[in-house]
């Protein structure tokens, strides 16, 4: 009795064993594919080619012409200079991205702005803020993610108050032509499409 009872445990061992092993492959595999499912494409990630600015651009109005040619520049100031900047642009709408180079939804985020930059640059003016960051680090992150406009220093976030985006990283406000902030998206855009649709709904670029 004691010799058969001790065959079934062996077996039983056995048989949840080979149930056990199975089971903890296919763990590791759902595993793998909720992680590449959040990391999504490259193309999602902010990694794909860089736009042909100058080519997509060439011909914008002086006014946006004069954001192109300081693409990918730190320009100091604070809210006074961005203040004055706005009401040269009067006339265009304009997007303002705000971003850090800490913050890894605006380096997923850049990619839409550089392909939305360049499709509707030469009507809408695209200006980005830098909040909260390290210069040194901002300058490394446009060499990564270039833009065909400059980004404001922003280190004490006043810049970001005014935009009624302080809070959240990345934050993008959307002014009319009359230089009134029609719309703050508090958090990041998940596609060009999401971007696009909002680019079209407060600027009337489509």
């Amino acid at each position: 009795m004691a010799v058969r009872l001790n065959e079934d445990m062996s077996k039983r061992k056995q048989t949840m064993r080979q149930v056990r092993k199975p089971t903890w492959q296919w763990s590791l595999l759902v595993l793998a594919a909720i992680t590449l499912a959040a990391c999504g494409s490259d193309e999602e990630n902010g990694s794909r080619a860089t736009p042909d600015f100058a080519a997509a651009l060439k011909g914008a109005p002086p006014k946006l012409a004069a954001l192109h040619e300081q693409g990918n520049e730190l320009l100091p100031g604070g809210t006074e200079a961005f203040d004055a900047r706005l009401r040269k642009l009067r006339g265009y709408p304009v997007v303002v991205n705000k971003w850090a180079s800490w913050c890894g939804p605006c380096r997923s985020e850049f990619a839409y702005l550089q392909s939305q930059a360049a499709e509707h640059g030469k009507k809408v003016a695209f200006l980005g803020v830098d909040s909260y960051d390290g210069e040194d680090s901002a300058r490394d992150f446009l060499a990564d993610f270039p833009v065909p406009y400059p980004s404001y220093l922003d280190p004490d976030q006043e810049i970001a108050d005014q935009l009624e985006g302080a809070l959240a990283f990345p934050a993008t406000a959307f002014y009319d032509r009359d230089g009134e902030l029609a719309y703050v998206r508090n958090g990041p855009y998940t596609s060009d499409d999401e971007l696009a649709a909002d680019i079209e709904r407060y600027t009337g670029s489509g």
